[in-house]
């Protein structure tokens, strides 16, 4: 069971002491004793330690999957906290509704999509998820149930969208969904050579395209560097295609965890060569289904499995617009000298809708993210040396997919953190949390089997490096 608890990125290792299910919206909380934190655990889509919470208690929420209701005049749904991505499209495209916002996989909780402001494709369009949010409803540890929104209690509404789960359980959330006339997208390609051709792309498509992103080469380097494919696209207008006339994808499943030499920084930069060269010169354009545009790797079960039994880091961050062309190029510039390339390196224009959240992740200015394979020290190292220049130009790390950031980094990405950590219910409490805090919010009770142990939290927040022999040794 305790393996099942993971994040998505299998790094840093972390168990449980409790795992309690949460089956129905009208129960308690479970009373724990007065030293052990709780935190809702929904899919398990975090790449890092935010849906983590070591030596203490998990509250998992896959029952928590009904539809309250749904208003078909205005589009506003109210579902349960461990409603999925997939189930909301499953049941309301055939009906015409789409979601406001989706990030690169469907199988995300609404409420994990609520507690990191998740965002998509048209951020420049639609802002983050938590835009779209018109109520929720927390459980306190207390037993108190607060129903909260952008009018009534307010800044509890803020510090929860985004707030990483740690203000209470989301039992059921308003969300407003968008109204479409087919499961169809129309779908552009566009091969680029360079940095400066991408922001051209990028400026030029997002007046008149909704959802917009690129793919690029991280380990193609002097005169290619920055090189990849721009995508972009809208849903299609022309409602001949039947709603409910979906195709489904064939799926995939990789059974077991590879062997780390798959991947070597040598396989990644063929991949990388060959993949681009392999996208055609000019436009190429497409009509095709929206799991197709939306979700490629929802595809691959277990697509985890490809970085091994040691697992990978997600790095995400955002560069200010006022720095984004040279940020952006340094970036790639260190992560060429290191020579730890990325398979999907995934780089996209935020636009400057704000969210409501306090924590909340995009900016004005360029997100870049790309999946690291584990290797100790060197791959810590790399991103030691990205925060440092992500941090020069006053951008920031994503916390739903960061396993490494230091506290001072948090601390100075996110100002606001403090806000959080008045309104936090004083029962929740993540590994995340505490690695970025500082603060001991959980107990001191660990097991001896542990490879992850509390020590190894405090640990990290002084210094990165002493993780991994901390994990050797184990």
């Amino acid at each position: 069971m305790r393996d099942n608890h993971q994040s998505w990125g299998s790094y840093p290792k972390a168990y449980p002491q409790h795992v309690h299910p949460i089956r129905w919206r009208h129960e308690a909380l479970p009373q724990t004793e007065r030293t052990t934190s709780v935190l809702p655990y929904g899919n398990g889509r975090s790449y890092g330690d935010s849906c983590q919470n070591n030596g203490a208690t998990l509250l998992t929420t896959h029952s928590l999957r009904r539809f309250i209701s749904f208003d078909h005049d205005t589009g506003v749904l109210r579902c349960e906290g461990g409603v999925l991505l997939a189930d909301i499209l499953d049941n309301f495209v055939p009906q015409g509704w789409f979601l406001p916002v989706t990030p690169g996989t469907k199988h995300v909780s609404i409420g994990g999509a609520i507690a990191n402001d998740v965002h998509g494709k048209n951020h420049h369009k639609a802002g983050t998820f938590g835009c779209h949010v018109r109520t929720v409803e927390l459980l306190r540890s207390t037993g108190e149930r607060i129903t909260c929104s952008p009018h009534h209690h307010s800044e509890l509404f803020r510090a929860t969208i985004g707030g990483l789960g740690l203000t209470g359980l989301i039992v059921w959330a308003d969300i407003q969904l968008k109204p479409i006339t087919s499961p169809l997208i129309d779908k552009e390609r566009i091969r680029f050579s360079g940095l400066d051709e991408f922001f051209d792309l990028s400026n030029q498509s997002n007046t008149s395209f909704e959802y917009t992103v690129g793919w690029i080469d991280c380990l193609a380097n002097q005169q290619h560097t920055g090189r990849g494919v721009f995508i972009r696209g809208n849903h299609c207008a022309d409602n001949a295609q039947s709603l409910t006339h979906i195709p489904r994808r064939t799926t995939l499943t990789v059974p077991f965890h590879l062997p780390s030499a798959v991947l070597h920084s040598g396989v990644i930069k063929i991949f990388n060569r060959v993949y681009y060269h392999l996208q055609p010169r000019q436009l190429t354009q497409a009509r095709i289904p929206y799991e197709k545009f939306f979700y490629p790797l929802d595809t691959i079960l277990h697509w985890n499995r490809l970085y091994g039994t040691r697992g990978f880091l997600q790095y995400q961050c955002v560069i200010p617009s006022r720095y984004e062309r040279e940020g952006i190029r340094d970036l790639l510039s260190v992560i060429q000298q290191s020579q730890q390339g990325s398979f999907l390196a995934v780089i996209k224009t935020f636009g400057a809708i704000q969210s409501p959240g306090l924590l909340s992740f995009p900016k004005p200015g360029t997100t870049l993210a790309l999946d690291f394979p584990f290797f100790g020290e060197q791959t810590l190292t790399l991103l030691t040396k990205l925060d440092s220049l992500v941090r020069e130009t006053g951008g920031a790390v994503y916390p739903a997919k960061d396993a490494h950031m230091s506290s001072e980094d948090f601390q100075a990405y996110f100002p606001a953190w403090h806000k959080i950590e008045q309104l936090r219910d004083p029962k929740f409490s993540s590994s995340f949390w505490r690695r970025v805090t500082r603060l001991n919010t959980t107990p001191q009770h660990s097991t001896k089997s542990e490879s992850y142990s509390l020590a190894t939290e405090k640990e990290q927040a002084f210094a990165h490096h002493s993780l991994f022999n901390n994990m050797n040794q184990a």
